[in-house]
């Protein structure tokens, strides 16, 4: 579920986490604002049972006041709290403004009932409603670690009013107490400040982290592990609507003449050449990946077989050609192209990617920078596939192959 990121200027500078945060990080901060429902529904039963102990005691105007202020406060928080969880599921803006601003004025109500809970001169009722705030700080702190600006102003309007309570209680003793919570307040704010950029940079790491295992550190196109896994989800998302997808396995021709004459770190210049090339010609939301070596992998949405095999052969015009490798050095690199499109050649990923490999041997077969199409038809069925070799019949199961000269 994502929520959506506030809109008013004070929203937007209350959950503000601080700069160089990425986008997706800060929904997940907001995100955070809006979970732990028990921690939220404990918090609302205390300080409404508090109040209404409060009003029943000292049945004033005030007292009542704050009991129906915190019944208001409270049931608000919870319908917005659950429209903006339904929301975010369904993929519609949420009202994250007006929690925001809901939270800080319950900050405000609690502040409220204790400073009237000292000034009453019932002591019971001025223990009662102390003990109250300050429980809530603890849970003020954990639950809004993703804003803790909106902590730390929720914590300073909720035992504040008990700092400055304590001048007008009558009681000599309390201006400890005076002295005291500044500093608890400076403390537990600071302490929503430090949790929070300990998560932010936690999340950081992960984010990182799960790029790296995705993604292949010469190139950045994605490795194996995340061409398998986005091939998963996205043969597994047309599970009754089969997805139509078509897979070009690609193999540079002459790659390795370029790292026995001019070394493996040409190697890799030419491979991020390629992959540049590559990147240029997809569209959003295709993947191209690289498998290790020379090989490449490019992942392609909506597309039937006969205008993969025109992408092919647009891949293949392109990626075809000399590569400056500096000081006057240039190479010359070709691809063969083996393609496998679901649902007709396969619908999981081991078969799509054995198809395809099937399909580009036959391209090399052919002459190399050529393009080759997996087949549906029994193998047998197929000139060519007779004269590939028994292993690679093996390997390729079913499927033959076309091809269309580069």
């Amino acid at each position: 579920m994502t929520f959506s990121l506030p809109t008013w200027r004070i929203t937007r500078w209350l959950v503000e986490p601080g700069p160089d945060v990425p986008e997706n990080i800060r929904h997940a901060l907001i995100a955070s604002l809006f979970g732990t429902l028990p921690i939220f529904i404990g918090g609302a039963i205390n300080t409404i049972l508090v109040s209404a102990a409060v009003a029943i005691r000292q049945p004033k105007p005030l007292f009542i006041a704050w009991l129906c202020l915190e019944i208001i406060l409270c049931v608000s928080r919870f319908i917005v709290l659950v429209t903006a969880q339904r929301a975010a599921a369904a993929g519609r803006r949420t009202p994250t403004d007006i929690s925001i601003l809901l939270a800080v004025c319950w900050g405000f109500s609690v502040g409220f009932g204790t400073f009237l809970g000292l000034t009453c001169g019932d002591w019971v009722i001025a223990t009662l409603t102390c003990l109250s705030a300050a429980a809530m700080v603890g849970g003020i702190c954990f639950r809004n670690f993703g804003a803790p600006r909106m902590a730390a102003t929720m914590i300073v309007l909720s035992l504040g009013p008990l700092c400055l309570g304590t001048l007008f209680a009558g009681e000599p003793m309390l201006l400890v107490v005076f002295l005291q919570i500044p500093f608890y307040l400076y403390s537990m704010s600071a302490a929503a400040f430090r949790l929070n950029r300990m998560m932010v940079t936690t999340m950081k790491a992960e984010q990182e982290n799960a790029h790296r295992a995705r993604h292949d550190a010469l190139t950045g196109l994605s490795n194996r592990t995340g061409l398998t896994t986005t091939m998963s989800e996205r043969l597994k998302a047309g599970a009754d609507a089969p997805a139509r997808l078509a897979l070009l396995y690609l193999d540079l021709d002459g790659f390795k003449a370029v790292n026995d004459t001019y070394g493996h770190a040409a190697g890799d210049r030419v491979l991020q050449m390629v992959a540049d090339r590559l990147n240029g010609l997809v569209r959003a939301g295709d993947v191209t990946a690289r498998l290790g070596g020379d090989e490449f992998v490019v992942l392609i949405e909506a597309i039937d077989p006969d205008a993969a095999m025109l992408f092919g052969e647009r891949l293949i015009d392109r990626i075809t050609g000399r590569y400056e490798l500096g000081q006057g050095a240039e190479a010359s690199i070709g691809v063969s192209i083996g393609i496998a499109c679901a649902p007709d050649h396969g619908t999981d990923v081991a078969t799509l990617l054995a198809a395809a490999d099937a399909a580009l041997y036959v391209a090399k077969s052919l002459g190399k920078s050529r393009c080759a199409l997996a087949s549906s038809v029994e193998a047998t069925a197929s000139p060519l596939w007779s004269a590939l070799p028994p292993d690679h019949q093996a390997l390729a199961g079913p499927a033959s192959a076309s091809r269309s000269a580069a």
